[in-house]
């Protein structure tokens, strides 16, 4: 039988098995390192207690976070004015803390469940555990298992089932690949099931309409820590204004990324207009600014000038950085919880795309582009969809190249062009397939520009939702369930 010989060795390999996922993920992209991850944490799982269980998985979740979201420490350090001590304390305290939504699920795994039909109900668990981590507690859907196969043999699975699909496989072939080696040689079946049956089918499941315009992108590359100064407002003003009187006459959309003037919507119109105003008369400017209501709310929005009906108020909002939870109690503890902006109010539910150069724009803003049922629902209704975003909190880390890889992932599920604007990289358009056709160079101010078609159609993933395979990982679990009651020590 293939287990560890000391429940110490589990650990140890539950801790590999954390680093070996964030390799999955870019810019390292070596997705065939998954199976291998969650076959580590397979072995032997039915040897220890539930606590132990919950010891592996939390291991594995340390790991994986204190690697793969090594990107918070630059953020908390370099920009949130914390001295390193406190930002390393608050970086591993992410960690351990997201770790449990590893540690309580295989907890109840070992608990719950036998070793009967072991492979199927692990993996089952596996998606269990990431949807619990999408939604619970506002949810961080970032390192999903299958956000790394945007580039594999896997892929043509995105626009049926989605992210969670994705993981599934990968987590059964893991599973399988274990019993293979315990000379189970029936499991070499189901693993080229898995891995050939995407290849038949369809590379693209919807079709180009007729609007085509030109859009461009504008990278500023402004300093994230003087941006919100008078110095910085003038400079962004100053910046935007050069890029967009640099585009060439046949651009039907300007896009600047996230929050590109830091001011608010009413301080910025002037300017906006007087840009806009260099502009064809037909075309259309989109940036992302801070609106503020008759109330005193705040919102982080998209708004246009030129040809442009509707704008949009990002729903879903970031903790701690765009609003602050138990504010009356953290709020003035450390400078951390006093970024500018930071006190955010979300945009209506079900917001209506926005509407510019003869597209219907589904908009999702920075972190909001991770939610894979969030952006079907924007996709369901627009013929591209649209992410901005200012990653420079994150530096020269791999922060940005996997929310880039996710953007990916999304265009992929929905069949749809994905745009996508930042203030310092990655500046990109992403076809349908997932493919970047166009990119800008990070930490560069400069812009880019292409066409992007208006796409009909929509994928089983955008018209279902990840449902259904919500519903397979469920049933694949239940036949390992314990009926009867069982001794078993925590």
């Amino acid at each position: 039988m293939l287990s560890y010989s000391r429940p110490w060795v589990g650990y140890l390999a539950a801790l590999v098995a954390g680093g070996l996922t964030t390799l999955t993920f870019s810019p390292f992209e070596l997705w065939w390192l998954g199976p291998i991850a969650v076959g580590l944490m397979y072995i032997g799982l039915h040897d220890l207690t539930p606590g132990q269980a919950a010891l592996r998985g939390w291991c594995y979740g340390t790991a994986l976070f204190a690697t793969g979201s090594s990107w918070i420490y630059v953020s908390i350090h370099d920009y949130g004015y914390t001295g390193v001590p406190l930002a390393v304390f608050l970086t591993g305290l992410f960690a351990v803390t997201l770790a449990l939504f590893y540690a309580v699920p295989f907890w109840a795994y070992r608990r719950f469940t036998g070793p009967r039909l072991a492979f199927l109900s692990f993996a089952g668990l596996w998606v269990a555990a990431e949807v619990l981590r999408t939604y619970l507690f506002t949810g961080f859907p970032w390192l999903l298992l299958g956000s790394a196969h945007v580039d594999s043999p896997l892929a043509s699975l995105a626009p049926v089932g989605g992210v969670y699909l994705l993981t599934l496989i990968t987590a059964l072939t893991g599973t399988l690949g274990v019993e293979f080696l315990r000379r189970r040689w029936w499991a070499a079946l189901p693993i080229a099931a898995l891995w050939l049956i995407p290849l038949a089918l369809p590379q693209q499941w919807t079709t180009q309409g007729s609007a085509s315009p030109r859009v461009a992108l504008l990278q500023g590359n402004l300093p994230q820590l003087m941006k919100w100064s008078a110095e910085g407002q003038r400079n962004a003003a100053n910046t935007y204004s050069a890029l967009t009187r640099e585009q060439s006459d046949d651009i039907d959309l300007v896009i600047w990324p996230e929050t590109a003037l830091p001011m608010f919507q009413q301080q910025a119109m002037p300017v906006l207009e007087r840009i806009q105003a260099t502009l064809p008369p037909e075309s259309a400017l989109l940036t992302g600014i801070v609106q503020r209501d008759s109330q005193g709310r705040y919102y982080n929005a998209v708004i246009g000038l030129g040809n442009v009906e509707g704008d949009y108020r990002k729903e879903h909002l970031v903790p701690f950085g765009e609003y602050l939870p138990l504010d009356s109690l953290l709020r003035g503890i450390i400078n951390f919880f006093d970024l500018p902006m930071s006190d955010f109010s979300a945009g209506a539910l079900d917001q209506a795309p926005i509407q510019a150069a003869g597209l219907r724009i589904g908009t999702a803003i920075c972190y909001e582009i991770i939610y894979p049922e969030l952006v079907a629902n924007r996709a369901a209704d627009a013929d591209v969809l649209l992410t901005v975003s200012n990653d420079t909190w994150f530096g020269d880390s791999i922060g940005p190249l996997q929310h880039l890889q996710m953007a990916r992932l999304r265009a992929l599920e929905n069949g749809r062009y994905v745009i996508r604007a930042t203030n310092n990289g990655v500046t990109a358009i992403i076809d349908p397939l997932g493919e970047v056709t166009t990119r800008a160079p990070r930490f560069e101010t400069t812009s880019i520009s292409a066409e992007v078609w208006a796409m009909e159609g929509l994928t089983p993933f955008t018209r279902i939702g990840s449902w259904p395979t919500w519903l397979l990982a469920a049933l694949l679990i239940v036949p390992g369930l314990r009926w009867q009651r069982s001794r078993s020590r925590f």
